[in-house]
Formats: structure tokens, C-alpha cells, sequence
């Protein structure tokens, strides 16, 4: 590392900051960090203890501090407004956190959701609990006309769910999904509540949570009407004399990233099995 008077170049105290020397020029032309020496050469040089000034720089500007923010910051070297701009950045840091956690739970559910077993074919899995935002059937009737074609109907549940989210404070991935209730009057067709997954357990009124347990499903792949996959789950559940507890689910797996295509459309519908 090259040394003068223990001074760094601009070339060896950019290699110590892990940086470039045209990140230096920048710095020094906009008046962020000035080199603290010139040689009798009329070369610039720095301190090896504004490592420290560039450290601080390099911190705020991950943080989208602005640069007149910055520069004031480290002019002024006055504590009471360095603690107001770190809380600043570190509640902004919060925020991002929080939208880089919503953004791997969307994600991982997606990938999860479309590794799941073959069309048609029942299948048994433990299932962990999952938080839901379960909207009651009756409530999203009222929000539309009895007339409301698909798509009238698919707006009015996504606008419902998106309201409740900014009214809660909560995040979902608005893949949607339907409540069942089992049984021979109704059947597993008679909606409760349809829903979309939330990332964790929330305390509001539309709360909800799927228990974990093992869970008899199948997957209905390359069709929307799933019908032929609720006989498929009765047919195995009598011939292989099964019970089941709680609500029938039944969820879309391809959500927004295939289901806009038939061929590519799956859905999975799932029952708790009693355990004996």
C-alpha cells in the first residue's frame, strides 16, 4: 500500500475502502469527501481514519439518504441530528425488510405450490399451520349483484382483500382460495369463506388459521373446473374407509405467475384426516 507522510494515495485508500478511485472523484466533486492532504506534488491524499468518513457515506447511500443529507450529516458532526437521520434510515431499512420478507413468502409459496403431486391422484402430506385472511361467502354476496358474471366477482373478492389488508396492516400473497364445508347437506361445494394466505398470525377479525396436520389432497392440473377433483378426494375417502375433520380447502396453486392460461392452471383441494 503506498504511503506518503502516512498518507494514502487516492489509489491505495480506495483498495483499503474496497472501492474505486472514480467513486473518490465523485465523492471529492460533489464535496462529499475531500482528500485531508496535498503534496508538495499537488497530488491529494487521505487519512487512513476516513475509512471511517466513507464507511459512514457508502452506509447512507445503501440507505437512499440523499447526498445533501449526508453531506450535512458529516459537516455539521452534531450527535442530535446523526441520531435523528440514523432513526430515519433505520426505520426506512424497516420497511424494505419487511417487503423483502412478503417478496420471499410469495416466492417460496409459489415454487412449494407447483412442486406438489400429479394430477388427480390423492395423496396424503403433513401440512403445516397457515394463516389465512378468510373473507365469510355471505359478506362478498352483499358486495355484488346476483347477476355479477367471473370476473365481476374475482374483482369485488380482490378489492375486499386488498381494503382489509390496508385497514389491518397485514400482507398476502392474493392467491386465492376457498373454505368448504364438509358434510352430505351441504357438501364440500357449500363455500364458508374464501381466503388468501397471509405470512404469519395476525390479530384481526378475519383471522383464520388452517391447523396443521396430515391432510389427504389432490391436485387438479391444466383444468379451472376442479369439480372432477372433489370426486376424485370423496371416491378415495370411501374406499379407503378415511374420516376427516374440519374444512374442505381448496386453493389455487399457479396464482399469478401461470394461472392466466387453462393448460397451465392448478389448484389443490384438502382435507384434515382424523386421527385415531
Amino acid at each position: 500500500m503506498e504511503r506518503k507522510k502516512g498518507w494514502l494515495t487516492s489509489g491505495a485508500f480506495a483498495a483499503l475502502c474496497g472501492t474505486t478511485k472514480e467513486t473518490l472523484r465523485h465523492y471529492k466533486d460533489v464535496g462529499l469527501l475531500l482528500p485531508a492532504h496535498r503534496g508538495d506534488n499537488g497530488y491529494f491524499y487521505y487519512d487512513a481514519e476516513q475509512f471511517y468518513d466513507f464507511y459512514a457515506i457508502s452506509i447512507f447511500r445503501q440507505t437512499g439518504t440523499p447526498l445533501e443529507e449526508i453531506r450535512r450529516c458529516l459537516r455539521g458532526q452534531d450527535a442530535a441530528q446523526t441520531m435523528d437521520l440514523l432513526r430515519e434510515q433505520r426505520s426506512r431499512l424497516e420497511a424494505e425488510r419487511q417487503k423483502l420478507e412478503h417478496m420471499d413468502f410469495v416466492l417460496s409459496s409459489a415454487l412449494r405450490n407447483l412442486e406438489f403431486g400429479p394430477d388427480m391422484v390423492p395423496q396424503t402430506a403433513w401440512f403445516d399451520a397457515e394463516h389465512l385472511l378468510a373473507i365469510p361467502a355471505r359478506e362478498l354476496e352483499g358486495l355484488m349483484s346476483p347477476a355479477a358474471s367471473e370476473e365481476e366477482m374475482l374483482i369485488s373478492v380482490l378489492e375486499r382483500c386488498r381494503a382489509l389488508c390496508g385497514q389491518y396492516g397485514v400482507r398476502t400473497d392474493f392467491q386465492l382460495g376457498a373454505i368448504h364445508r364438509p358434510g352430505e347437506q351441504g357438501g364440500p361445494r357449500a363455500i364458508s369463506h374464501l381466503y388468501t394466505r397471509l405470512k404469519e398470525k395476525a390479530d384481526f377479525p378475519y383471522y383464520m388459521e388452517k391447523p396443521a396436520g396430515n391432510y389427504l389432497y389432490v391436485c387438479c392440473r391444466g383444468r379451472w373446473d376442479i369439480s372432477e377433483g372433489y370426486a376424485a378426494l370423496e371416491a378415495h375417502i370411501c374406499r379407503q374407509g378415511l374420516r376427516t375433520e374440519g374444512f374442505f380447502y381448496a386453493c389455487d396453486l399457479a396464482g399469478f405467475i401461470l394461472n392466466s392460461v387453462e393448460k397451465n392452471a392448478a389448484s389443490m383441494i384438502s382435507a384434515r384426516l382424523l386421527n385415531d
